[in-house]
């Protein structure tokens, strides 16, 4: 018989319900924490400084403002919807982040909910010369400068079968370059280790242009070759008709490149098929540059050219006291080039007018290639030279085992370059470190972000920026 009064009975159904309660709100906010675990997405999830990124994200409180850190810096304020998403805002990459890991945080301010995903920062080195203009100038290079290129020292090298005069072209974390042992070459730009390598019929002098999947190179059995650049695979080749030393240039769909018959040639760059045909007094082993509708190429006549890009007709030529096999770099109005003569000369770009030159101990057949006010240019007295881009004032040489054909490519504050001791170097200001590859490896505590109460809201899909691909 149960002998418990009202008040009792009372009691212990309110605790069990109290109890009930608890437990089924523990489990709900536990079922909660476990759906709501947000996520973000990048596209692109990598590019170059100043650039953008947009972010999505999931899973955070329902119409909550979202802090987005680029690192430690809030650079937007997102808003979620109904479900806790949000799409498509675009944040800037800084001008001063460095090549490596960066990360990406969103915050809720309400629920405290967060997520970080990872972001890569290159300063690619695509083709030789840079890019599809052939400036011979990287924009994006933000470690290396007039300040400190002084300490630059080796931090790998790769030995090839044969001499090394082709010069490197540097994308997607890969370094391309040529050897005299008739192999087109791909090395993991982190450590030089080999990934692939291509055959041809003759010695690779032409230093290889990666664009749109596919790298372009010449080689001495007079053919210019295309190439799967993840594979190596071959795509297709086409004939001049004599040794190819040029790198080829590609712009606009169309591949440049000169050839020891004396001309220089424009190709579709799809298909291979001849466009047009321009020819020079002597042979070129100079490789083209194109910037705004012209093409800039060096001949063995003494003289450095100017065509029209569409035509091939000549627009103006500078007379040098040697044969130009530099090919030259075209940045900020000026155009760079060695010369046979042992001179490094600067002309304007417009005009042809002679700037400045600079003597070095023996014969530039390297191009030299611009980066961050430095200008940088091998010689055939063993040595790698760099230059003030604007008075051509020494600042720093270092010297190899042999003559220096090779051109330097200049890429996430590391220095490549080829020489004839048939070593491919790599300089930079954290050697043996591989310092550029582990910055920020690990994602930023979220105790160091704070947001910023100045930013406004902004909806999915709002583009604050232009959104660009990585160079």
């Amino acid at each position: 018989m149960n002998t418990q009064t009202w008040p009792q009975t009372r009691a212990k159904w309110i605790f069990a319900i109290g109890l009930t309660a608890a437990f089924l709100g523990w489990v709900g906010t536990a079922s909660n924490a476990m759906a709501a675990a947000p996520t973000l997405a990048l596209s692109p999830d990598r590019n170059h400084p100043s650039g953008t990124t947009k972010v999505s994200g999931a899973g955070f409180g329902v119409s909550e403002a979202v802090d987005i850190y680029f690192d430690t810096t809030d650079e937007q304020l997102a808003v979620t919807n109904g479900s806790g998403d949000f799409s498509k805002i675009a944040i800037p990459v800084p001008a001063s982040a460095t090549p490596g890991r960066h990360w990406i945080t969103g915050i809720g301010r309400q629920s405290g909910l967060a997520a970080q995903a990872p972001f890569d920062v290159s300063t690619n080195w695509s083709e030789f010369h840079y890019g599809n203009d052939r400036k011979g100038l990287n924009t994006y290079e933000n470690v290396i400068d007039v300040t400190n290129v002084s300490g630059l020292d080796v931090a790998w090298d790769a030995t090839t079968g044969g001499l090394i005069e082709s010069s490197p072209a540097v994308a997607n974390g890969i370094v391309y370059v040529g050897s005299f042992d008739d192999n087109l070459y791909a090395y993991r730009a982190s450590t030089g280790a080999l990934l692939w390598s291509a055959t041809t019929g003759g010695f690779i002098q032409s230093s290889p242009a990666v664009a749109g999947g596919v790298v372009y190179v010449g080689s001495y059995d007079f053919n210019l070759y295309a190439y799967n650049a993840t594979t190596g695979a071959l795509l297709w080749s086409e004939p001049t008709g004599l040794i190819i030393t040029s790198s080829p240039a590609v712009a606009n769909g169309v591949v440049y490149v000169g050839s020891e018959d004396y001309n220089l040639y424009a190709f579709n760059a799809a298909t291979g098929t001849q466009l047009w045909t321009a020819t020079t007094g002597g042979q070129i082993n100079s490789s083209p540059a194109v910037a705004n509708g012209i093409v800039y190429v060096g001949s063995g006549d003494d003289n450095l050219y100017a065509f029209s890009a569409t035509t091939g007709t000549v627009l103006w030529s500078a007379l040098t006291g040697g044969q130009v096999n530099s090919s030259p770099a075209v940045a900020n109005g000026v155009v760079y080039v060695g010369s046979e003569d042992d001179n490094l000369y600067a002309y304007n770009a417009t005009t042809g007018a002679l700037l400045w030159s600079a003597l070095t101990g023996g014969p530039i057949d390297s191009s030299p290639a611009v980066a961050n006010g430095v200008v940088y240019v091998g010689s055939g007295d063993n040595n790698l030279y760099a230059y003030n881009a604007a008075t051509g004032a020494l600042l720093w040489p270092t010297t190899t085992g042999s003559t220096i054909f090779s051109s330097p490519a200049v890429a996430n504050g590391v220095v490549y370059v080829g020489s004839e001791d048939h070593n491919l170097y790599a300089y930079s200001l954290d050697a043996g470190d591989d310092a550029a590859y582990k910055r920020n490896t690990e994602p930023p505590s979220l105790k160091t972000l704070h947001p910023d109460v100045h930013l406004k809201p902004v909806r999915s899909g709002t583009a604050t920026a232009h959104t660009d691909s990585e160079n």
